[in-house]
């Protein structure tokens, strides 16, 4: 594993899971392993979750990480080869990822998508300028397409409430928001989710398919009651659409998970990335109940961290 942007494979991801429970049990661990190093963390937008729990996870294994808001802190960036930079930009990515790939030993990086231009985004055009021009090992904190942390952080998770229970049913639901969301966080937990051979069903209106790449293999069902039933585990995250992409298509109240949702699936257990529209995408009774396991990815994120950067400190 040379880099951390996506699932690599049922092996790998099996290793990282483990890796991180390990950690999760010792902290500390490896807490020399990443001495005299330093991990930039790049962020072209805003993040809680995915900052603090990187910048953690670094410090557990003692590296030094240091956090840039390129978006705030940073000249504008040039991401075209060959531009003429005669506008608004400054500096061109070759030579800003050059400069902090000699700074870092790791890269970090968070790039959401535009939502507007769909070739660019799906091909993660921002997210592999840095990858291309860095030379150093990166880690993706959310890109146009994927958040791989955050799934990983999912894995975890499940592995630990499935408590044995070989072939949970996984619900990934579609929820209603104010606006355009990206489409990451829900292509990443399906691929991650079907590549760990678990069995995944995509409930959304009609409109709302995802990306085929990171769905094929999973049951698509346009009824959200028909897809809870028996859930073990229910995912819930808005997206925009992506055959007409970015649209909001419709905001249907009555997709909000609510505890009737779940009145046919008694054990079910509810999960979503924050940040979270409360009474929008999900009830304060779902969130603040016996069901939310939200409160636990987001502490699983610290661990999750920590695997993929104490890989790529193996390379």
């Amino acid at each position: 594993m040379s880099h951390f942007t996506k699932f690599e494979s049922f092996e790998v991801g099996n290793q990282l899971i483990d890796l991180a429970l390990n950690y999760k049990s010792n902290p500390a661990l490896d807490q020399l392993k990443g001495k005299g190093k330093r991990i930039g963390c790049v962020f072209l937008n805003p993040s809680l979750r995915t900052r603090v729990s990187t910048q953690l996870a670094a410090l557990n294994l003692g590296l030094e990480p240091i956090v840039l808001n390129m978006d705030k802190e940073g000249w504008a960036l040039e991401m075209n080869e060959g531009a003429i930079m005669n506008k608004g930009t400054v500096e061109h990515i070759k030579d800003a990822a050059a400069v902090l790939g000699s700074y870092f030993d790791i890269l970090a990086i968070r790039a959401f998508p535009s939502l507007t231009n769909r070739e660019e985004d799906i091909n993660d055009f921002v997210f592999n300028q840095f990858l291309k021009y860095s030379g150093k090992p990166v880690i993706s904190l959310e890109s146009a397409i994927r958040h791989p942390l955050q799934s990983l952080a999912d894995q975890i998770t499940m592995k630990e409430q499935a408590k044995g229970k070989k072939n949970p049913k996984i619900v990934l639901t579609w929820a209603p928001h104010i606006k355009a969301i990206p489409h990451a966080v829900a292509n990443s937990f399906a691929e991650w989710t079907l590549g760990m051979n678990h069995d995944l069903t995509i409930t959304h209106p009609e409109g709302y398919e995802l990306d085929e790449q990171f769905t094929r293999g999973a049951k698509i069902e346009f009824n959200q009651n028909k897809a809870l039933e028996d859930a073990d585990f229910v995912y819930v995250k808005n997206w925009s659409s992506f055959n007409e992409y970015g649209k909001i298509l419709q905001t249907d109240p009555s997709w909000m998970l609510t505890e009737s949702h779940l009145n046919n699936a008694p054990n079910a257990k509810v999960m979503h990335c924050l940040p979270v529209r409360r009474n929008v995408e999900l009830s304060d009774e779902i969130l603040d109940g016996n069901r939310s396991l939200v409160q636990e990815q987001a502490k699983n994120r610290i661990f999750a961290a920590q695997a993929a950067i104490s890989s790529l400190l193996d390379q």
